[in-house]
């Protein structure tokens, strides 16, 4: 006989809504999801204030090209190795840069988002590819806020989703440098420099270090008085910048002053929050059926996406466009049983973050941070929450020594829903 068993006693049935969504996309889904992708990356070449973001980068690169330092500028926050990865960029005409930029940013979105559906082994061309892509492009409004100001965290956003592919294929060398290489155009992904420490890769924990090291190095012997990085940029950014960037700042840290709460304790706050996240990622990557559930890539998406939102909860700041560095992960991860998309609360964390939903109007001059800082605990809560034990039991499908062979009308009888509430 056949067992399935689960902790309540039902018997585990196929996800029909996943299955339908694994088939291949009509033609007319994928001609909807690429015009959606290309009206974002139009209307944004059209618009007189894209690429503010970059504009920093592209400004630090002029000054080396220049012969002044690029940390003249408080606004350049980068490593030195960014203005190198930005020496290309700043020799190309604004005007074409205009339209490449956003064409760009949407196809290092798109490269993440295809590092994710590959490492859980979904079919690019399926429903759930094509479907999942045009709907983060028309949907999501920290997408759309990322096209429109070139920010360089799309380059985290598709490095870490291809450093876990590459982790998962044993090529760990290969991720280190992958995530190396993200580091020195953004130091973004320095926290997940503790996936490598967790999986105790030091091989690509070096490769990782050297790379960013190595290019800002290099970089800081072709600008004058690269010493401004230490003396002006770290106490720039430890202070949390200033009142520009304060109404985007979505660090519990900036948002909790904002409803009264004292600073000492918002820092406490987000410091105790962020501590707590870290440590349910030690436990979600020890949790003993991490690695045989369904072949480890669960345990190491969502390992890595703790650690990147306990650095975002302590960041300053912390921006909308952050989150895209680890929602492609989850979202793809929905295709395995007992993933967060399955909860209907993940998509409650995601409602503030959706286009056309509206928010508080007494919350209008300030409710950017308010609704990211919302979707960033929400996730880092859930996250944390998932790495606890569950309780539950789950047991493949055995044939127990001597079973009968399958008759009717006994195994032909359909197994009863399961009772628990998912929402996909």
């Amino acid at each position: 006989m056949r067992i399935w068993l689960t902790g309540s006693g039902r018997p585990v049935t196929g996800d029909r809504l996943v299955s339908w969504l694994l088939r291949p996309a009509p033609r007319s889904w994928r001609v909807v999801a690429l015009v959606a992708l290309v009206t974002v990356s139009v209307s944004t070449s059209l618009r007189a204030n894209w690429g503010s973001d970059n504009a920093f980068v592209v400004k630090a690169a002029d000054a080396l090209l220049e012969g002044v330092s690029p940390y003249e500028d408080k606004r350049f926050l980068y490593l030195p190795s960014a203005v190198l990865v930005a020496v290309p960029e700043a020799l190309v005409p604004t005007g074409l840069l205009r339209w490449l930029l956003p064409a760009g940013i949407s196809g290092l979105v798109a490269l993440g988002w295809w590092a994710s559906l590959r490492l859980f082994s979904v079919p690019v061309r399926s429903r759930f590819a094509v479907a999942g892509l045009g709907l983060l492009g028309t949907a999501y409004k920290p997408y759309l806020n990322l096209v429109l100001i070139g920010n360089w965290t799309a380059v985290s956003a598709a490095a870490l989703p291809v450093a876990l592919l590459l982790a998962h294929r044993r090529s760990w060398v290969a991720a280190g440098l992958v995530v190396g290489l993200a580091i020195a155009c953004k130091p973004m992904l320095v926290p997940a420099g503790l996936l490598f420490v967790l999986a105790r890769r030091w091989r690509g924990l070096a490769v990782a270090v050297a790379v960013p090291a190595g290019l800002s190095l290099a970089g800081a012997l072709l600008m004058p008085s690269p010493t401004l990085f230490f003396t002006k940029t770290l106490p720039f950014l430890f202070q949390g910048q200033d009142a520009y960037a304060l109404p985007w700042d979505a660090s519990p840290i900036a948002v909790l002053p904002r409803l009264g709460v004292p600073q000492a304790v918002a820092v406490t706050v987000a410091f105790a929050g962020a501590g707590a996240v870290l440590w349910g990622a030690w436990r979600r990557w020890h949790r003993p059926d991490s690695a045989e559930v369904d072949g480890g890539e669960l345990r190491l998406a969502e390992t890595a996406c703790m650690v990147m939102l306990a650095a975002f909860l302590v960041s300053r700041p912390s921006f909308d466009h952050y989150l895209l560095v680890v929602l492609p992960l989850l979202l793809a991860s929905g295709v395995r049983p007992g993933s967060m998309p399955r909860s209907p609360w993940f998509w409650l964390a995601l409602t503030p973050q959706l286009a056309l939903v509206p928010w508080p109007s007494e919350l209008a001059h300030k409710r950017r941070a308010f609704k990211d800082a919302a979707t960033l605990c929400g996730l880092a809560y859930l996250l944390g929450r998932r790495a606890l034990p569950s309780g539950r039991v789950i047991l493949m499908p055995v044939t127990t020594a001597g079973s009968p062979p399958r008759t009717e009308p006994e195994c032909a009888a359909t197994p009863a829903e399961s009772a628990s509430r998912t929402a996909f």
